[in-house]
């Protein structure tokens, strides 16, 4: 390492402190772009090295790669690694032009300050990490707490309407039974119709609230999805889209609640059927390991915006026009899937559309 002055290791040791100071001033003013945040950790950096003008700053963590200066064929360097709860994520390097310097021409100190900075660097991302990590555990907290509230009222609202559904939907049979004139049996087919769709929103209210009893049993999976896509047959044909199954173990058994699982089919086919475009094929492929079994639907439609992807499966939400969807579809599929220990994404399909995959257990632990 070279040998310094006196004059010349107090002027180096002044930029050092320099140099930890403004790092942690960086460091306390962050905001939320960790990209400038270390851009400018970098720039001091290149201040605080001996030769300033010849130094090239590389700053390399997963997600970021960041240059200050321009790095030549060959260089070499000073490295201290970056770690996260005893995890290396990157590194950050001081380099000199070969040609011109050799390792002498760095200092003890720089390496020690080095050290410094990575670790500074360390602490910084762990702190981020774990303000993210909160950040979503309240978010989590917040929505569990809402679904709560929302499933009482709406348990609520099934059962105060489903005595007055059941009394205009009886009226309304009688009526279309008993008159001979042809008005009154257009509008008492017309009151059937609105009411037996109604009674439907609020069959899917008390699925999405739990108020539906389950029946788990163990069942040949292929025959369930089979007839789904069999009574869905007038769908697909009416809007000219064809249907791909596709069935790894023939003989897979799991335990659901059978009922529910074709419901959960039911909602998801549905909706791809309605974004599918003509001559496309949705593609239904079910697959198990050990533990698990999965189902992949996927559509050849025009996918799911980025801005409303965390929002599909909230209850009343719906891209449909009014009267064509109650919002509830997706949020009934995701309650089901939870109560039988599973869980549902989505992703996009390609070149386009999207696929929902479902994870459920083969056999629900108790």
């Amino acid at each position: 390492m070279a040998t310094l002055s006196v004059e010349e290791k107090l002027r180096e040791r002044t930029k050092e402190l320099t140099c930890l100071y403004e790092v942690s001033e960086i460091i306390l003013l962050h905001k939320n772009n960790i990209h400038e945040t270390l851009e400018s950790i970098c720039a001091v950096l290149k201040k605080t090295w001996r030769f300033e003008e010849d130094v090239i700053v590389e700053l390399q963590t997963n997600d970021e790669h960041i240059f200050v200066g321009s790095l030549s064929a060959e260089t070499i360097f000073q490295e201290a690694n970056i770690t996260v709860n005893s995890f290396e994520i990157g590194s950050v390097k001081m380099h000199y032009p070969a040609l011109q310097y050799s390792l002498d021409s760095f200092l003890e100190e720089e390496q020690i300050l080095l050290f410094k900075i990575a670790q500074d660097i360390g602490s910084f991302y762990e702190k981020h990490l774990n303000k993210v990590k909160e950040e979503l555990l309240k978010s989590s907290a917040q929505r569990i707490d809402r679904l709560s509230i929302l499933g009482e009222i709406t348990a609520g609202i099934a059962h105060e309407l489903n005595t007055p559904l059941g009394n205009i939907l009886g009226f309304a049979e009688f009526i279309q039974d008993s008159t001979k004139e042809s008005q009154s049996k257009l509008d008492s087919a017309k009151i059937i119709k609105s009411a037996v769709y109604s009674r439907e929103v609020v069959k899917k209210l008390m699925f999405f609230s739990c108020e539906m009893p389950q029946n788990r049993l163990f069942v040949k999976i292929k025959p369930v999805v089979t007839q789904a896509l069999s009574l869905l047959g007038l769908n697909f044909k009416k809007h000219k889209v064809d249907c791909k199954l596709i069935f790894d173990n023939q003989n897979l058994e799991a335990q659901v609640d059978e009922i529910q699982f074709t419901q959960v089919l039911f909602n998801i086919l549905i909706n791809s059927i309605y974004v599918a475009p003509e001559n496309s094929v949705i593609e239904v492929k079910v697959y198990d390991d050990e533990c698990n079994f999965f189902i992949e639907i996927s559509d050849e439609g025009s996918g799911i915006a980025e801005a409303i992807k965390s929002k599909i499966f909230e209850p009343f939400f719906t891209t449909k026009p009014i009267g064509e969807g109650s919002g509830l579809g997706l949020s009934v599929v995701h309650g089901i899937i939870k109560s039988h220990q599973g869980d549902i994404s989505t992703f996009d399909n390609q070149p386009r559309g999207t696929v929902f995959l479902i994870r459920l257990p083969l056999k629900v632990s108790v």
